[in-house]
């Protein structure tokens, strides 16, 4: 398989780094620090974010450029507004995350609408 973004698709893999250095975090560093309340929502954080950049690993790959960078969009805001939340108890990124839910949400739809695409261009191609 050719990949089409490679670029991106390194982004995405260094998003899923971060995911798990993160995930990491929250297991040793922050257990204890805070409550179980904000460590759930640091995990929720963390989880959404290594999804987004598997997410991105395949947006890359079939060379959907906006997708991947809708995701990148949503891990800065929704996962990025969780960490705050939870490690630094900043409560304005209360505000942020569901913005970063709705491009995760955009994301996916850009994806399937690019793969759609695709197979027309493929199927009137062939």
């Amino acid at each position: 398989m050719t990949v089409k973004q490679p670029r991106l698709v390194a982004a995405g893999a260094i998003n899923g780094a971060v995911a798990v250095a993160a995930g990491a975090f929250a297991a040793h560093a922050l257990r204890g620090s805070v409550d179980d309340h904000a460590l759930g929502v640091f995990e929720t954080g963390a989880r959404y974010h290594m999804y987004h950049a598997l997410a991105m690993v395949l947006a890359g790959a079939v060379g959907a450029r906006s997708s991947a960078w809708i995701f990148q969009l949503g891990i800065v805001l929704f996962s990025g507004s969780l960490y705050l939340l939870a490690a630094a108890d900043v409560h304005a990124m209360v505000f942020v995350t569901p913005f970063g839910g709705a491009a995760f949400i955009a994301g996916w739809i850009c994806l399937a609408i690019c793969a759609v695409k695709a197979a027309k261009v493929t199927a009137s191609s062939g």
